[in-house]
């Protein structure tokens, strides 16, 4: 009985492995589903339309969804178009009252960010998108908006890219 068990332990590790080793290249586990014939990705700067311009944003946003892709997937990042293509512009980068104290004056600012986002995948269209995203911060409005903000657009970028990433090539 103790060798059976042991028998079948080993055939179902066996199996285990010879089914992780068949999904190379349409699986990886930050939990990306990329066709497998897709070996590329092209990720343009995205231009900045906001009306007010932060001269680093646009780089910034570009080379942080490139870095992630490139660091979370088997994709090779390439200048040209890819196989799969991200694209977009920066819409909005504002400021704006989130709370107000009990005498009347902002005590929370809210800045925000807005990006949109084209996606095309050349084998797989059905997962194509434009889509705005959005993500916000809110400081305290004793700050001089100067002093947080290379640090909040910091965190604002990074959960846009992984928005970005997600919705492209995460399907939960």
């Amino acid at each position: 009985m103790t060798f059976r068990l042991a028998h079948i332990t080993r055939l179902l590790g066996v199996a285990l492995l010879l089914a992780l080793g068949g999904c190379s290249g349409g699986y990886s586990f930050t939990g990306a589903s990329i066709p497998p014939q897709a070996k590329t990705i092209s990720v343009k700067t995205f231009p900045n339309y906001a009306s007010t311009i932060n001269p680093q944003l646009s780089q910034k946003l570009s080379d942080d969804l490139r870095n992630m892709f490139s660091s979370q997937t088997s994709l090779d990042v390439v200048g040209g178009d890819g196989d799969l293509q991200v694209s977009g512009e920066i819409t909005d980068y504002s400021t704006r009252t989130s709370a107000i104290s009990s005498g009347d004056e902002a005590s929370m600012i809210r800045f925000s960010i807005t990006i949109k986002v084209k996606f095309v995948n050349r084998y797989d269209p059905d997962t194509d998108f434009e889509q705005s995203f959005t993500r916000y911060r809110d400081y305290n409005a004793q700050l001089n908006f100067s002093s947080v903000e290379s640090s909040l657009m910091g965190e604002i970028v990074n959960e846009l890219c992984e928005d970005v990433f997600n919705k492209a090539v995460v399907n939960w």
